[in-house]
């Protein structure tokens, strides 16, 4: 898998830096925030707050507290404890489906050469025309497709997380419910993996020759 590296210079006009809008910098660090909250919801359903886990010690809290409950009532609690974060992590469901909405009527609004499909058009344009550089036209073209690859699984976390979130509406379909949680958990690992590879081909940027790409993204970048 090539490092997602994003690079700064275009490859046949190595003067001109990337610029990245503004309303593509706030989606940026918007669904960072939004993905990154998804993800905690649940790391602590998966950790912290696993029923299994807390219903021994809420019992226990409860008993010493001179409380009389029964295994049926501590369990209980403990389900509605790991409900209430469930439905943040909903809630975050509906920002990310919010923001892939924004992102995609973006695209349509962009300036010409802030398009991704026209900079996925390019880079593989140059990876097939450009002969002396070839080893980093073929990054850049890596690159697109690995980005390509996570919009794609953004939009079938949504799919199947809308899926999930209104089942009761889609009764017809109850019986893929299974399987459409097994699609939603196993995106959810890939864009784990595509977060750890971003972030450490961004480090890689950063101490090569694409130095300032973070302060681009905040700031839009230059000529």
């Amino acid at each position: 898998m090539a490092i997602i590296e994003p690079t700064r210079k275009d490859i046949q006009n190595s003067p001109a830096i990337k610029k990245y809008s503004s309303s593509l910098r706030l989606w940026h660090w918007v669904n960072a925030i939004v993905i990154s909250g998804s993800l905690l919801t649940v790391l602590l359903n998966a950790t912290l707050l696993k029923s299994r886990n807390d219903s021994p010690v809420i019992k226990s809290a409860l008993q010493n507290a001179g409380a009389v409950v029964t295994d049926k009532q501590v369990n209980s609690a403990a389900h509605d404890l790991s409900d209430k974060v469930w439905d943040i992590h909903v809630y975050f469901g509906y920002g990310l489906a919010a923001l892939l909405v924004f992102r995609l009527v973006l695209e349509f609004f962009q300036l010409a050469d802030q398009k991704f499909i026209r900079k996925l058009k390019f880079a593989y344009a140059d990876y097939f025309k450009i002969k002396k550089q070839r080893e980093t036209a073929l990054h850049e073209f890596s690159v697109k497709l690995i980005y390509s690859a996570f919009y794609l699984l953004l939009v079938i976390m949504v799919v199947t997380g809308l899926f999930l979130a209104f089942e009761d509406f889609f009764a017809p379909y109850k019986a893929i419910r299974s399987s459409v949680k097994g699609v939603h958990n196993f995106c959810m690992y890939l864009i784990l993996a595509f977060i750890v590879v971003h972030l450490a081909g961004v480090f890689l940027a950063e101490r090569k020759d694409s130095k300032g790409i973070v302060s681009d993204m905040i700031n839009g970048g230059g000529e």
